[in-house]
C-alpha cells in the first residue's frame, strides 16, 4: 500500500528561494522532492520573509508571512484551512519567525486544523526560558517531528519528554549524483593537478575558517599542491550589519601566513548545478566549525553523501556522520590538528578512495528521492493519527477565542513631529509648535518607541521610524551633563538649554530608554552609547525622592540587567529603590487605601508594574504581592459604571477621603495601565490582566466616557486628551507616543492570548 495515500494537498511553511539561507534551500529542495514523489498532488509554499519588497518567488508560493507581523500568521492559518490542506510541513528554527524566540509561529500552529509534521533544524539541549517555552508548544502542537539524527531524538526525549513515537529519523536530503573522479571538474576551475580542499555555503564567523587557513603553512609544507576553495557568500544578515569584515579578515590571515597563493575565495551564492561541479573537484571537506551544538548541517550532508573525504571538528551532525570511521574528527579552535588529519589523508590516497565509496554508499539513502519517500510516511502517519479529529475550521472563530483586532500602525504625524534634533513637544492640532521646543521625556519615549519597532514589527521601509533612532538617542546623548550625571530637560527650537538639570521625573524616563537602548537597540553603537548615558546618569538617583523617577528608573534597569545582569551597581540600586516603595506602601496602604501615597495622581500604574518585575526578578514575594495588590484596586477604580476604562483625571487627581477627579483623561494613563497589566498577566498567567489591557486599550478607540475616538487612524495621531465635553484637539508628541507605546504592548498581551489558548493554563478571576 502506497505510504501516501489519501495525500492530495501538502503545504510546506518556512524560508523559501530566492531568500539566501540553508532553511531556504532545504525548504525548496524537500517540496520538489515531494512534488516529484507524488505529482497528482497540490504541493505549495508558505514563504517567511523578512522584506519589505518581498523576494521574488517562483509559482509554488502561494502565500508569504512578514515574519514580523503577527497578524500574518493568523491570516495564514485561516488560509490555510480554506484551502482544507491534508498536512502541513514546518520547516523550524527560532531566528526565523518573528517574536521571542520565534514564538509568532505557535499562532499560526494553534488556528490550523491539518496534521502538522515539524522538521527541527536546531535542537537545543540548554535553552533560553524563551526557547524552551517554544520548544515545549511546538512539540505539543505538532503530530509529529523529524530530526536529521540521533542526537536530536535524545535531546527532544531527555529534555523535552517527547515520546519516541512521535519523533522520525530523517536524513537531510542531498543531491542524486553519480559517483566521479575529481580530475574533470578540476581542469574545469583551473586547478587540475592540485589536491583540493574545499569549504562552501553561507560565510560568518561560527564558520571557523580562520582555523583552517592558520593550518594551511603546516599542510602545505607536506603537500605543496593543496589549495584551499572557500565557497560562498557572506551570510545576508552578517553583510548589513558588519558588512565584509569577516571576509577581509581572512583574506588578511591568509597574507600574514604567506598562504595567500593556496587560497581561492569564490563569493557568491551559487546554483545546485553549479554547486555539484564545486563539490566534484573536492579532494577533502573541511567544515572546522565553533560550536558543538549544531545538530544539522546541510552542507556537510551534501559533501559526504557525494563521497568526500571529511575533515571536521566534532559538532553534533558530524560526530553521527562520521562515527563509522568515514573521515576525521578534530578538536575545536585546533589548527595543527587540522593539519595533521589533512596530511595523513593526503599521504594515504588508498584510503582516501576508500572512504569515499564507502561514505558515497551511505549517501544513497539520503538522496532527495529517499527522503520524500520517508517525508511521505510522516505525513501519512501524522494524517492517521488525527483522523479521530476531524476539523472544525470555523469552531474557535468566536471572539472570546480569537485574539484582539488591532488598528494598523501608522507613522506618519510622528515622523512630522520630528527633526534632525529630535521630536517637538506639542503640536497645534496637528502641526508642530515651533515655540515649545523639544524636551528629554519625549525624545525618550521616542527612543524606546523606534527601539521597540525596529525589533518588533514590520513596517515598510518608508515609514518606520529606524532612521530617527539615531536622532533620538543623539538628543538624550546631548541632554546629558556628564559633571553633575544630571539630563536636562528642555531644548528650544533654536538649540538652547533652558535649564541646568531636568525634572526627576525626566530624568527616570532617560533612565529608562536608555537602559532599554543599552539592551535592545538596533546596533553595536546605539547600545554602546546607551549604556555609557546610562551608567553616567544612574547613581544620581539615590538622591531623588520622587516615586515616579523611582519606576522609570526601575523599568530602566531592568532591562538594562537582561544583558548585564551581574551589574553589581545596577543591582544595588534596583534592590534600594524598591526598598523605599515598599517602605511607602507600608506607610501608607491599608485594607481601604491599598496604596503606596496619600493620592493618586500621573503614571500611577508604573509604581505597580516595577514591584511585579522586582518581585519576579528578585523572587521576592512580598513586593509581587504589593504590586498586584496596589494594581487590582487601580483597575477597580479606573473602571466607570458603563464598564470602559476610566484614568484617574489630572484635574484634581484622587486624594484620600475624596472624590476622584474624572477629568482631564490623559493618554499616559492608559498607556501605563496597559504595560502593567501585562507584566502582571505574565507573572500570574490570570486572563483578568488581557482583559483590563484590553479595556484600557479601547479608551484609546472610542470605549470612554464621551464615545470619542482619541486615535486619528488616518495618520496615526493620537490628541492629548479627553475633556469633560470634548476631545483636545492638538496631537502632541507626549499622547501619540502614549498610543504607540501601547499598540506595541498589546501586540505582546495579544500573544499572551494565544498561548493561553494553547497551553489552557491561563486562569481567569473574573
Amino acid at each position: 500500500m502506497s505510504a501516501s495515500i489519501g495525500l492530495q494537498k501538502i503545504a510546506f511553511l518556512g524560508n523559501y528561494v530566492p531568500r539566501m539561507c540553508g532553511i531556504a534551500t532545504f525548504t525548496h529542495d524537500l517540496h520538489r522532492s515531494i512534488s516529484c514523489s507524488l505529482p497528482e498532488a497540490d504541493c505549495y509554499v508558505g514563504a517567511v520573509t523578512d522584506k519589505a519588497d518581498s523576494y521574488n518567488y517562483p509559482d509554488e508560493v502561494r502565500f508569504q508571512i512578514q515574519e514580523k507581523d503577527l497578524r500574518g500568521y493568523h491570516r495564514s492559518a485561516d488560509l490555510l484551512n480554506f484551502r482544507n490542506a491534508d498536512v502541513l510541513c514546518v520547516q523550524h528554527e527560532f531566528g526565523i519567525y518573528g517574536g521571542a524566540a520565534g514564538n509568532y509561529l505557535l499562532a499560526l500552529l494553534k488556528e490550523v486544523r491539518m496534521p502538522i509534521v515539524t522538521t527541527l533544524h536546531t535542537i537545543l539541549e540548554n535553552p533560553t526560558k524563551d526557547q524552551g517555552e517554544v520548544m515545549e508548544e511546538l512539540t505539543r502542537l505538532s503530530d509529529r517531528l523529524v530530526v536529521m539524527g540521533r542526537k536530536g531524538r535524545d535531546i527532544l526525549q531527555d529534555i523535552y519528554n517527547v515520546p519516541s513515537s512521535k519523533i522520525d529519523i530523517i536524513p537531510h536530503g542531498i543531491p542524486n549524483g553519480e559517483y566521479s573522479d575529481t580530475e574533470p571538474f578540476k581542469e574545469q576551475f583551473g586547478v587540475s593537478g592540485r589536491q583540493v580542499m574545499l569549504t562552501f555555503g553561507l560565510i560568518g564567523p561560527g564558520k571557523g575558517i580562520e582555523h583552517a587557513i592558520e593550518a594551511l603553512p603546516i599542510i602545505i609544507k607536506r603537500h605543496p599542491e593543496v589549495v584551499y576553495l572557500i565557497l560562498g557568500a557572506t551570510h545576508p544578515n552578517l553583510l548589513a550589519s558588519d558588512g565584509e569584515r569577516y571576509r577581509l579578515g581572512l583574506i588578511n590571515l591568509a597574507e600574514r601566513h604567506g598562504v595567500q597563493e593556496q587560497v581561492i575565495f569564490h563569493n557568491r551564492y551559487v546554483s545546485l548545478e553549479d554547486l555539484k561541479e564545486f563539490i566534484g573537484a573536492a579532494d577533502i571537506y573541511l567544515t572546522p566549525y565553533l560550536r558543538k551544538e549544531q545538530i544539522t548541517s546541510g552542507t556537510l550532508a551534501y559533501a559526504f553523501g557525494s563521497g568526500k573525504v571529511v575533515v571536521s571538528t566534532p559538532y553534533w551532525h558530524a560526530e553521527e556522520l562520521l562515527a563509522n570511521g568515514c573521515g576525521a574528527l578534530v578538536p575545536f579552535h585546533d589548527p595543527a590538528a587540522i593539519a595533521k588529519a589533512v596530511g595523513d589523508f593526503l599521504d594515504d590516497p588508498t584510503r582516501m578512495e576508500e572512504i569515499r565509496h564507502e561514505a558515497y554508499a551511505i549517501g544513497r539513502e539520503m538522496t532527495w528521492p529517499a527522503v520524500a519517500r520517508q517525508y511521505l510516511a510522516s505525513f501519512t502517519h501524522a494524517c492517521a493519527d488525527r483522523r479521530t479529529s476531524p476539523r472544525t475550521a470555523f469552531a474557535d472563530w468566536t471572539l472570546k477565542n480569537r485574539p484582539n483586532v488591532l488598528p494598523s500602525r501608522k507613522l506618519d504625524h510622528l515622523m512630522r513631529m520630528s527633526d534632525d534634533t529630535g521630536i517637538f513637544q506639542h503640536a497645534i492640532f496637528n502641526v508642530p509648535n515651533f515655540h515649545e521646543g523639544y524636551c528629554a521625556d519625549d525624545n525618550a519615549r521616542a527612543y524606546i518607541l523606534s527601539t521597540l519597532l525596529a525589533e518588533q514589527e514590520h513596517i515598510p521601509e518608508e515609514q518606520i521610524l529606524s532612521k530617527f533612532i539615531a536622532v533620538y538617542l543623539a538628543f538624550l546623548s546631548a541632554a546629558l551633563d556628564y559633571s553633575s550625571g544630571r539630563f536636562r530637560n528642555f531644548m528650544s527650537y533654536g538649540r538652547e538649554w533652558l535649564e541646568h538639570a531636568g525634572s526627576e521625573d525626566s530624568h527616570g524616563r532617560s533612565l529608562w530608554a536608555t537602559g532599554l537602548g543599552a539592551a535592545r537597540a538596533p546596533n553595536e553603537g546605539f547600545r554602546r552609547l546607551s549604556a555609557q548615558l546610562f551608567e553616567v546618569a544612574l547613581p544620581v538617583i539615590e538622591t531623588f525622592t520622587s516615586p515616579r523617577s523611582w519606576a522609570f528608573t526601575m523599568l530602566g534597569i531592568e532591562e538594562y540587567l537582561n544583558t548585564h545582569p551581574n551589574h553589581g551597581q545596577a543591582n544595588d540600586i534596583y534592590r534600594k529603590l524598591a526598598h523605599r516603595l515598599s517602605k511607602l506602601w507600608q506607610a501608607n496602604a491599608d485594607d481601604n487605601w491599598p496604596w503606596f501615597e496619600q493620592s493618586v495622581t500621573y503614571e500611577n500604574a508604573r509604581l505597580s508594574q516595577v514591584m511585579i518585575l522586582y518581585g519576579q526578578r528578585y523572587n521576592d514575594p512580598a513586593a509581587l504581592e504589593i504590586g498586584l495588590t496596589s494594581l487590582h484596586w487601580l483597575a477597580s477604580i479606573q473602571t466607570a459604571e458603563t464598564g470602559c476604562f476610566r484614568p484617574i483625571g489630572s484635574n484634581g487627581f484622587y486624594l484620600r477621603n475624596s472624590n476622584p477627579a474624572v477629568f482631564d483623561q490623559q493618554p499616559v494613563e492608559a498607556q501605563a495601565m496597559i504595560a502593567a497589566c501585562k507584566v502582571a498577566y505574565r507573572a500570574t498567567h490570570d486572563l483578568i490582566w488581557l482583559t483590563e489591557s484590553k479595556r484600557a486599550f479601547e479608551w484609546f478607540l472610542g470605549r470612554n466616557d464621551l464615545g470619542l475616538p482619541l486615535y486619528d487612524f488616518a495618520s496615526g495621531a493620537c490628541s492629548d486628551g479627553l475633556h469633560r465635553d470634548r476631545i483636545n484637539e492638538n496631537q502632541g508628541a507626549e499622547s501619540t507616543l502614549a498610543f504607540h507605546l501601547s499598540l506595541s504592548e498589546m501586540v505582546d498581551a495579544e500573544f499572551g492570548v494565544i498561548k493561553s489558548n494553547i497551553t489552557g493554563a491561563a486562569t481567569s478571576t473574573t
